[in-house]
């Protein structure tokens, strides 16, 4: 099954019943994903570099934008604050259960999470489009996530993020935030494990 194909599927079986707010980020987020996977930005006021692949990085650190103030409950129902790891890299990944890029993924996600877990990285998910948690849980617990998952299944985190900044424009999207809590590169699409090694390991060696 396509990236574009999963995508479509969970947004016409629940158009009558989700909020015009909730159908326009949901709607917004299909066609990006189904589109070129580049970047729509305000005016460039991100400096960043589009990468081969839908990955974009912001290298100078002064060029970065704060993240947004990202908190709710998790999957779990537990609180969660992403401000709590400020001093860490933190890897925010957008994903839904219903989705096979997501779960393609979820193994390397699994894998670089606990490799980095003791060099001051944190892993964070964002779910999203679940209408019920318990696909994402099973989810988790089929794939052994170590991390924690924001259950946002409205979509309404993802519209914290500022316009023109790195912002999540697919699903899978992952968001990488360096230790001064700054949007420092962005996935648009399923990543290998050489591919978050290689995003992590420059914002791991910033002091």
């Amino acid at each position: 099954m396509s990236a574009c194909r999963a995508l479509r599927r969970p947004l016409s079986r629940r158009r009558t019943t989700l909020p015009a707010a909730t159908v326009a980020v949901v709607a917004a987020l299909t066609l990006s994903a189904c589109g070129s996977g580049k970047t729509s930005g305000s005016g460039g006021q991100t400096q960043f570099v589009q990468g081969t692949g839908g990955v974009s990085v912001v290298k100078d650190r002064a060029g970065r934008q704060d993240a947004p103030e990202l908190s709710g409950r998790t999957l779990d129902d537990k609180k969660l604050d992403l401000a709590d790891y400020k001093g860490k890299v933190v890897v925010l990944n957008v994903w839904g259960s219903w989705c096979s890029p997501c779960r393609a993924e979820a193994p390397n996600l699994v894998k670089v999470a606990n490799d980095y877990k003791d060099k001051g990285v944190q892993f964070v998910g964002l779910d999203t489009r679940d209408p019920d948690p318990a696909p994402a849980l099973k989810f988790e617990k089929e794939f052994e996530v170590p991390y924690p998952s924001l259950y946002d299944s409205s979509g309404k985190l993802l519209l914290r993020f500022p316009k023109g900044s790195l912002n999540p424009q697919a699903i899978p999207s992952t968001i990488f935030i360096d230790r001064d809590g700054k949007i420092a590169a962005r996935a648009l699409k399923a990543l290998t494990e050489e591919e978050l090694r290689k995003t992590l390991d420059p914002l791991v060696a910033e002091k």
